[in-house]
């Protein structure tokens, strides 16, 4: 029998970018309808500088209104100093706090305006804010695909750093495709070597992809034993800093088709997906 995936359906990455704000009744009500659908996980907001990313300005009022009495989903938030850790662990709402950690020292500086020693001590802070407050770390690896940045990248630097966060205590790793840059090679690579290696660590992709690609991404993330997935409905979202306009999000439709095809369970219910798609398609055709 093959095993369940786990869906982390991500509606801040994909609205964080939008400039028009959206009010904070539509967020409640998106993330209402997908908080139905069955998702692992939602990564439905962030407590970070409202000058950095104004979107989200809102999370603690979204949070306050969202009903999770008929849900299993759990609640995933980015944090990205100290700060926005002790904020987000106040709420008992939220099970997983996710940290940005990038190998990339530039890019560690224009996400965080950290260099990466910097983001090491906010990442033990954080684990720490974590554990007293009984919440569990997701720890981001982004430009763990590659890096177009020119700092040295290759997979025994992405393994070194795997070992390094695990000794400090992170066991939810999802290595991250910052600009699409990831090959069905590298991914393929990646897994098949670090999933046997760190049997305690569980593995995730949030794969960012253009169109044409999303399919041989998938393939070869699932088949080097990667159980753990973030998309976006649609697509949207994704880096701002990528290059390439049609550059977004894993779309979460294009996996589900991938996942049923190869019946593969995802404990999703068809219905309430295709709900909360129609309400992604009203949220983001008017605010993009």
């Amino acid at each position: 029998m093959k095993p369940t995936v786990k869906i982390i359906e991500c509606p801040r990455d994909a609205m964080q970018g939008i400039k028009m704000f959206i009010p904070t009744e539509k967020k409640v009500q998106y993330i209402q309808a997908l908080l139905r659908v069955g998702f692992d996980t939602l990564d439905f907001g962030s407590f970070v500088s409202a000058k950095a990313i104004p979107q989200m300005v809102d999370t603690t009022e979204v949070l306050a209104q969202l009903d999770l009495s008929k849900t299993q989903s759990k609640l995933l938030a980015i944090v990205a100093n100290t700060r926005g850790a002790e904020e987000a662990a106040q709420h008992k709402e939220i099970q997983y706090l996710g940290f940005p950690f990038s190998i990339s020292e530039n890019f560690q500086m224009r996400n965080t305006h950290k260099t990466i020693a910097e983001s090491l001590i906010t990442l033990q802070e954080i684990l720490e804010i974590a554990n007293k407050s009984n919440k569990e770390v997701v720890a981001y690896l982004s430009m763990g695909f590659g890096n177009p940045y020119g700092d040295p990248w290759n997979v025994d630097i992405v393994g070194a750093w795997t070992e390094r966060l695990t000794k400090m205590g992170v066991s939810i790793l999802s290595l991250s495709d910052t600009v699409g840059s990831s090959t069905p090679e590298v991914i393929d690579y990646l897994y098949s070597n670090l999933i046997p290696a760190y049997p305690t660590i569980e593995f995730g992709a949030h794969l960012h992809t253009t169109p044409d690609s999303w399919f041989e991404k998938i393939d070869a993330a699932y088949k080097a034993g990667c159980l753990r997935y973030d998309g976006a409905i649609k697509g949207y979202g994704g880096c701002p800093m990528a290059k390439d306009d049609l550059t977004g999000n894993m779309p979460t439709e294009k996996m589900l088709s991938y996942f049923t095809a190869n019946k593969i369970d995802t404990n999703l219910s068809a219905m309430s997906f295709e709900s909360a798609y129609n309400e992604a398609l009203k949220v983001f055709n008017f605010y993009h």
